[in-house]
């Protein structure tokens, strides 16, 4: 087999010259069997990505999940075979038979990498941008272990040392979100984050020069990133010099005070005779015209799919062998922690086994009947009351601490001491991030983090730029990962800002998302409830919308509604819950009608209770803190909070009116805004929109009629 762009070199024997040329024929069948794919770059990386599994990077094909495992993330999802072929070389479990059923159903190799679903895959990246922006989220998570961990520990030294590596295309460096975690990453002085870009500058429509022509080293150092770059295309001839990469990436990983970027200048599709370097390469089958060429040009039989000699395999996988050793190596040393930090040891089992302290919920606050206070500041409440008894719990905004209530008073901040502030105290390990107004890397960040470490994390905005954050939103419930999002000012309750910043279809759009938990507290205890849920739960995202405007502490009983008090807020925990029964001469009956609120509208569902109580209307006010959490409980109980045969109901929400026509029915009424807001007092939106006591007691008596 030969292939004159790889030069000779003393971290390749000429086994590791096979093995790289077999990955390049591998990638091209795999693609040509299926008839869809993106061979082109897998075959060109091949070199770069083997060099990492099989020579730099520490890893374990056994353990999968290993907490000292270096982290691997390939950022442009769509040459997932880059992935693929290193996983089955490797022995994660991946075999041969995996390759040939690329893309297909029930496969463990799908179109992109999905995690969960391959072992050995760090994340599910899909939409460009997501895994280089999420890979400094690993890197956040990383640095706030070891300093829950091991935070004396010289750099290097510490069992929780480990690095991130990440490889990323053109088309990832073109979007915005990498643009945002790249600058945070340089901020933070992330040296243990580790990009190789892949500078083949061919996209879907070609050459890039149509749309990409920056100089990226030249970002990336005003980034404060270390860069160094390696040029496989000199002067016309294109040689993959290994030595070089292998230098440079061991000159990244030694970069402890720089987040490190290797432009590494290559030729996509290398070495296919006539499709290389041309976008024809990058997502479509090389042809049997092609592929046989370059099958005959590596010295491989044309006539022969998927082979591989065992010369080859079995060298690949002795990297088994070498893990092993370094895994055991790693044991030596974690025993070593443990004996001399039996305090951290037990913490460190506790948040691997995903386990919250016994009694811890004892610590949320109880928030006294009558007191008016907004749902974003009983949230900042809770953080502060839990604080200290979860160290794992840590997070903050995108440039909107006071208004989100994020920051865990008396904390320091994620930061490098040197970026302290009048306001901030920094230290690298501290608690409070601190995104700026980063609000889709804050996201990106944030599922990353849950990937990486058993910690748990939150962002905050402002509800109407959760827009900004969807595409990461998407994949964190994709994934199942625990990631939280606070999102304050939920309604047009905002008031004076204005349209802009007022959500009206933002509550729809995030409940159309699978496995997303859209959680709406009525007032400060149900807040109180909605995070002990939320954090009870790690294999699911949950958004907090939370309102900017002073809300009433509902006075309550101790366990379900009776004639004369208000249900406990633990009904915020079921999703839905009878806050208020339907009351007729001092006595529960069966309700004429339902009202069912969520959020800040819960308390005008209440009002207008009692005015259509005066009218002889028995009306129950449902909570509904949750519609996900709701639907997830047996349908007894459904039917017991929202009774069948009750068809009188209204749906009050200061948001659009989609979604509700399924929960109110054909006789039921919707108390909405499907229109943009305005710039007022609240009071007064709420009033010129009809979303008032008044205006849902006219909707009950309304519904009541049409359910006949």
């Amino acid at each position: 087999m030969t292939d004159p762009a790889l030069k000779e070199s003393a971290v390749f024997t000429d086994v590791d010259h096979k093995a790289v040329n077999t990955l390049r024929v591998l990638a091209a069948d795999a693609v040509e069997k299926v008839g869809s794919g993106h061979p082109g770059t897998a075959m060109s990386l091949a070199p770069a990505a083997y060099l990492l599994f099989q020579k730099v990077m520490r890893h374990d094909p056994a353990d999968p999940t290993w907490i000292g495992r270096d982290r691997f993330i390939l950022s442009p999802g769509h040459t997932s075979l880059t992935l693929y072929l290193q996983l089955y070389f490797s022995g994660y479990g991946l075999e041969l038979k995996d390759l040939e059923a690329l893309r297909t159903w029930d496969s463990l190799t799908p179109g992109h990498p999905e995690y969960g679903h391959t072992a050995g895959v760090e994340i599910t990246t899909g939409p460009l941008g997501q895994g280089l922006a999420s890979a400094v989220g690993f890197a956040f998570g990383q640095r706030r272990l070891r300093g829950l961990m091991d935070p004396d520990a010289e750099a290097g030294t510490s069992p929780f040392d480990h690095t991130i590596w990440t490889i990323a295309s053109d088309g990832d460096l073109q979007e915005g979100v990498t643009s945002e975690a790249s600058s945070l990453a340089g901020h933070q002085e992330l040296g243990n984050l580790v990009v190789l870009w892949d500078d083949n500058r061919i996209s879907i429509e070609d050459d890039t020069e149509v749309a990409f022509t920056e100089d990226v080293g030249a970002r990336y150092e005003a980034y404060g990133w270390h860069v160094q770059r390696v040029d496989w295309l000199r002067t016309g001839e294109y040689v993959e010099d290994i030595e070089e990469l292998h230098r440079a990436l061991k000159e990244a990983k030694a970069e402890t005070s720089k987040p490190s970027l290797i432009c590494l200048r290559t030729i996509i599709g290398w070495p296919a005779p006539t499709k290389q370097n041309t976008g024809g390469i990058h997502g479509s089958k090389l042809g049997g015209d092609e592929l046989e060429a370059l099958k005959k040009g590596l010295g491989f039989d044309p006539q022969a799919h998927f082979a591989i000699e065992d010369e080859v395999l079995n060298h690949a996988r002795d990297i088994a062998q070498r893990s092993a050793e370094t895994h055991a190596e790693w044991d030596t040393q974690l025993e070593q922690w443990r004996k001399a930090n039996p305090e951290r040891s037990a913490l460190l089992d506790r948040l691997t086994a995903g386990e919250l302290p016994e009694n811890w919920e004892e610590n949320l606050p109880a928030f006294p009947a009558g007191e008016d206070l907004a749902t974003r500041a009983a949230s900042g409440k809770v953080l502060n009351a839990i604080g200290d008894v979860l160290p794992e719990l840590w997070g903050g905004s995108a440039d909107l601490a006071g208004s989100n209530n994020t920051i865990i008073e008396n904390s320091d901040s994620f930061i490098p001491k040197k970026r302290s502030t009048g306001k901030f105290t920094g230290d690298p390990y501290g608690r409070n991030l601190h995104f700026g107004i980063r609000e889709h890397a804050a996201a990106a960040i944030t599922n990353g983090i849950s990937l990486s470490v058993p910690l748990r994390t939150y962002n905050g905005t402002f509800l109407i730029f959760s827009d900004y954050q969807r595409p990461a939103i998407r994949l964190a419930a994709l994934m199942g990962v625990g990631s939280i999002f606070v999102w304050t000012h939920d309604s047009i309750g905002l008031g004076e800002d204005g349209p802009t910043h007022q959500p009206i279809e933002q509550l729809s759009s995030l409940r159309a998302i699978p496995n997303l938990d859209v959680v709406r507290p009525a007032d400060a205890n149900e807040v109180a409830v909605a995070w002990r849920e939320v954090l009870r739960h790690n294999e699911r995202p949950a958004g907090l919308a939370l309102s900017r405007q002073n809300l009433p502490t509902f006075e309550r009983g101790e366990g379900k509604a009776t004639a004369e008090q208000f249900a406990s807020a633990e009904g915020a925990a079921r999703g839905a819950y009878v806050l208020a029964e339907a009351v007729r001469d001092g006595e529960i009956v069966t309700p004429d009608v339902l009202l069912i609120a969520t959020g800040s509208e819960v308390h005008l569902a209440v009002e207008a209770r009692e005015t259509l109580q005066a009218k002889g209307v028995a009306a129950r006010v449902i909570s509904m803190t949750s519609r996900e959490w709701f639907f997830r409980q047996d349908e007894s109980y459904r039917d017991e909070v929202l009774p069948a045969a009750v068809r009188a109901r209204v749906s009050v929400e200061a948001a659009a009116s989609w979604g509700w026509r399924d929960i109110v029915g054909d006789a039921g009424r919707i108390v909405g805004i499907d229109h943009f807001g305005a710039s007022a007092a609240y009071q007064r939106l709420y009033e010129e929109f009809g979303i008032t006591p008044e205006a849902v007691s006219q909707a009950a008596e309304e519904s009541v009629q049409a359910a006949g």
